[in-house]
């Protein structure tokens, strides 16, 4: 076991991938000589050269068809957009043509390709950094989504994500590349060292995609959550004085309905919490999956909280960004539901 930030994790899949396999491979703009800009492949051109680690054009649709090329002819390709926010160029690629061969062919060819982008605010990145795309990729059938929380979950859940046979979409919150952030930004950014998911494997294993994780458990209300927004929920849980149940879904599609149904049935009261705009967020599916398994258990509305639907504003990041103080007021008003 190694102690390591997120993006050291997802450094680790990379390599133990492309050492397992002499297929996977991994491109993007600046992802070969420079390592990344964010360092995820540093180091991957040095030690498997630049047939298997190299740069590429900024053009994320020829990045996307190149790929998806190469995975229906037996690669398995690992391509990086450097902000999710850059994806519409590939998106036409992504939905057209990654997520429907297997239907198209009868199921003789497939696509397997993980398409990693950064996502998520919190850095200051403004309207064109900071997006939170997610529910454009939950809504196309034939595409897979992840988005990791810890640098555990994202090297087993990226590793499960290369061996995959179909399109995986592997959504990075970068604000947590470095350490667990809350939401607390009055307080000491904490590193991920002091994180017990900070332990992590050197060598393989993977998470099987589709499986939440329950990172606390309690008797009150259910909060689902995903990436950053699950250590948010954390610290609402904490300050607040709630014994919430907080689920990491991990996986956005497939979703682990299981879970999630098992935790509302006990507790009667669900918070849904995700940094995307509210209005056909990923959260609207959610609280629509809740109120048709969970219908008569429900002892209060479900309650979302989210982005504001505006572009991610500069100035106002913190008035944007869902905080511990606004999951905890959701958490009260379940609470207090008659």
């Amino acid at each position: 076991m190694s102690t390591m930030t997120m993006i050291q994790a997802l450094n680790s899949a990379m390599d133990v991938m492309m050492a397992r396999d002499p297929n996977v491979l991994t491109f993007g703009e600046d992802v070969g000589y420079f390592g990344g800009v964010f360092r995820v492949t540093e180091h991957l051109q040095k030690k498997y050269g630049a047939k298997r680690c190299f740069d590429a054009p900024i053009n994320e649709c020829g990045i996307a068809g190149t790929a998806i090329g190469m995975a229906v002819y037996g690669l398995r390709p690992v391509i990086e957009i450097q902000f999710a926010d850059y994806m519409y160029p590939a998106y036409d690629q992504l939905v057209s043509e990654a997520a429907r061969i297997r239907y198209r062919s009868a199921a003789e060819y497939t696509v397997p390709l993980t398409v990693r982008m950064p996502t998520g605010g919190g850095i200051r990145g403004g309207q064109t950094h900071s997006q939170s795309p997610e529910a454009l990729f939950t809504h196309v059938a034939g595409l897979k989504t992840v988005i990791p929380a810890t640098p555990y979950d994202a090297k087993g859940l990226l590793i499960a994500a290369i061996e995959d046979d179909d399109p995986v979409i592997f959504m990075e919150p970068k604000r947590v590349y470095n350490g667990p952030f809350d939401g607390r930004r009055d307080r000491p950014v904490q590193p991920w060292s002091k994180h017990p998911a900070s332990e992590v494997p050197e060598g393989y294993y993977k998470i099987p995609l589709g499986k939440a994780n329950i990172v606390r458990e309690g008797a009150d209300c259910t909060v689902l959550a995903y990436g950053t927004m699950v250590h948010v929920a954390l610290a609402a849980a904490e300050d607040s004085g709630i014994d919430a149940e907080v689920i990491d879904l991990r996986t956005l599609l497939p979703v682990d309905i299981e879970t999630i149904v098992a935790s509302v049935a006990k507790t009667g009261r669900c918070v849904i919490v995700h940094e995307a705009t509210r209005t056909s967020g990923y959260g609207a599916e959610l609280s629509a999956l809740v109120q048709e398994h969970c219908f008569y258990q429900l002892e209060a509305p479900i309650e979302r909280v989210t982005g504001y639907d505006t572009p991610y504003p500069h100035s106002l990041e913190w008035e944007y960004f869902p905080t511990a103080p606004r999951v905890a007021k959701a958490m009260r008003r379940v609470m207090e539901a008659a």
